[in-house]
């Protein structure tokens, strides 16, 4: 028998290494067997993004993704959703090709949809996650709330109302509970900070003006983020809403929803709903008829038929009266931590009205956060301008028609930079017609940046000066505050515990030095020891060749730097780039800052 030959077949190439724990992009999308627009909506929805592998294998033009996120990707369900989808958007095209609209329209009333509350469930296993995660979140739906309605970008009505209605009732939480913090205006728009159980949110809101959609902008990329923040933003309002009793979705007034009031009532459903559901129900029954009563007589004239039918069940929250007042107090000062106490104080038994021209949007969102009333010119307006009990006017007109002696009128700038210094400045630099002081951001460390502009040394003396601390006059050192003269003087202390201190200050001055005198001698001690070990020439010799200590610290810092990797030393190095960086940047504020001191002289 002739023996066959066995043909030889080398073994095929084993993947180590990133090649074997990542694929690229067109390989992904061969092996879910989608489209690149399914592709990338599924991953936005999932939140799985691209990977950067230390070594790319198939070149620096590639997108690379993670082996196990694909195959997390494979088992999704909404993966089969987006193939029915697809598969029923064909028989609506067919049915469109042959004229048939009839059919068309059948079919898309039957189109089948699908739901994110899974995704948001398991991207976000608690609550603080989502908080965590809420900044791009807030700064998307309040971007679309301001966009107009675009019909080549796929932006429709319903769209951008659902984000008004999602960011106005976060607006409402944030302003009725006093969560907020910060508030900075820039060229971008207003930026917001809130902190909501020990985590700080900061989202970005558009000026209210007219915006233009760019050509080169995606907006499909942009809608598909935008499809799962709503939900999450709908499910975080959900979960604070209801803790604050307050039941959710929220039934607004039909008057004010036609006004474009929405802020305004939701921030009256919260306070009515709030405090109904933590009176006790003897305390509510005994006293509803007498609020209802008084209610009634200074109830306005435009009041609406549903918040006349919800005053049986509802305390009102415009006018309430002690009990309410008693309540309130009560449960703030057991429940708040010190940042709201002092934040819903702040503009405490102060009314504002808002001029024409002001952002009233922006206005009435910070103002009762921060315990003010607010009002406006318009029909669904809590009070007129007229009203006698106006402490401030918010204006940003050089010239009134009609002035209140009874009332300051400051810029709008003036709510801000009080809500940042968290105390009520003077309003004499804001009033209308002149330059205001500069508008500091609140998102910067002075110190840690070496640099503190002379306002904010103002702020922060206005600030000493509310709480009754003692800070160092310009150009003198934290240390002289010490000095017991000088405190004698400022009528800080009594000459009895002037006396004290001196005393005091005295025997730690003694102490001090013989603490330094006993380290002297041990010093000399040992330096005597190594001479007399030593020969007289060899003494002579190490005295003349003592270095510079300068040169000492150079050649401890170029050995530091030798001993360590390439890496470590490039990070060394961009650090001191950066700080020489920020001593120019620094020194260049500071020359700009006596120009312009000269030139006003």
């Amino acid at each position: 028998m002739v023996a066959r030959k066995k043909h030889y077949r080398p073994p095929g190439k084993k993947k180590e290494g990133n090649a074997a724990r990542y694929v690229t992009r067109s390989q992904a999308i061969k092996q879910l067997q989608v489209t690149l627009g399914f592709f990338r909506r599924l991953s936005i929805l999932k939140g799985i993004f691209p990977r950067e592998p230390k070594k790319k294998f198939k070149g620096n033009n590639h997108t690379y993704y993670h082996v196990k996120d694909v195959a997390f990707l494979q088992h999704e369900p909404l993966l089969d959703k987006f193939r029915d989808i697809r598969a029923y958007q064909k028989k609506i095209k067919k049915a469109e090709a042959k004229k048939n609209a009839d059919l068309a329209t059948l079919l898309r009333t039957r189109e089948p949809t699908y739901k994110l509350d899974r995704l948001v469930r398991e991207r976000y296993p608690k609550f603080v996650d989502a908080l965590r995660d809420l900044d791009d979140c807030l700064t998307m739906v309040h971007l679309f709330a301001a966009l107009p309605a675009v019909e080549r970008a796929k932006i429709d009505v319903e769209l951008i109302h659902n984000c008004r209605r999602l960011s106005h009732e976060w607006q409402a939480y944030v302003s009725r509970t006093y969560k907020l913090r910060k508030v900075f205006i820039s060229v971008k728009g207003i930026y917001y900070q809130a902190e909501i159980e020990g985590q700080k949110i900061t989202w970005l809101t558009p000026h209210a003006m007219q915006q233009v959609l760019p050509d080169d902008v995606n907006f499909s990329v942009m809608l598909t983020f935008l499809e799962f923040y709503e939900t999450l933003l709908g499910f975080v309002n959900f979960r604070l809403y209801h803790s604050i009793n307050v039941k959710y979705p929220p039934i607004l007034d039909p008057q004010l929803e036609a006004l474009a009031s929405d802020l305004y009532a939701l921030s009256r459903y919260i306070v009515s709903n709030s405090r109904t559901s933590t009176l006790e129900p003897e305390a509510a029954s005994s006293s509803t008829s007498q609020q209802l009563e008084a209610q009634e007589k200074e109830m306005q004239a435009d009041e609406s038929e549903l918040r006349l039918a919800q005053l049986q069940h509802q305390l009102p929250s415009n006018e309430p009266g002690a009990l309410m007042h008693l309540m309130e107090n009560a449960e703030c000062e057991h429940e708040d931590d010190q940042d709201t106490k002092e934040c819903r104080r702040l503009f405490k038994n102060m009314k504002f009205f808002l001029g024409r021209e002001v952002p009233r949007e922006s206005m009435l969102f910070v103002i009762p956060a921060f315990g003010g009333v607010v009002s406006w010119d318009g029909e669904a307006a809590p009070y007129k301008e007229s009203d006698q009990s106006i402490t401030h006017q918010i204006v940003d007109r050089p010239t009134q028609g009609h002035k209140y002696l009874s009332r300051e009128y400051v810029q709008p700038q003036w709510i801000y930079d009080c809500i940042n210094a968290r105390i009520i400045l003077p309003t004499e630099a804001y009033m209308v017609g002149r330059i205001p002081p500069p508008h500091l951001s609140p998102f910067v460390d002075n110190d840690a940046e070496g640099y503190i502009p002379d306002y904010a040394e103002t702020i922060k003396r206005l600030q000493a000066a509310a709480k009754n601390e003692v800070l160092p006059m310009p150009g003198v050192g934290k240390e002289d505050l010490d000095d017991p003269q000088n405190l004698l003087v400022e009528g800080y202390i009594s000459r009895a515990e002037a006396n004290e201190a001196v005393k005091t200050k005295k025997k730690m001055a003694t102490l001090e030095k013989q603490y330094h005198e006993e380290l002297q001698r041990e010093l000399q001690g040992a330096v005597m020891k190594k001479s007399k070990q030593g020969s007289e020439e060899d003494a002579k010799a190490s005295e003349e060749s003592v270095p510079d200590p300068k040169q000492i610290a150079e050649d401890i810092d170029t050995m530091s730097k030798l001993g360590m990797s390439r890496k470590k030393r490039g990070l060394l190095e961009a650090i001191e780039k950066r700080k020489e960086r920020n001593t120019a940047r620094i020194s260049k504020l500071k020359e700009r800052k006596k120009k312009l001191k000269s030139s006003e002289n």
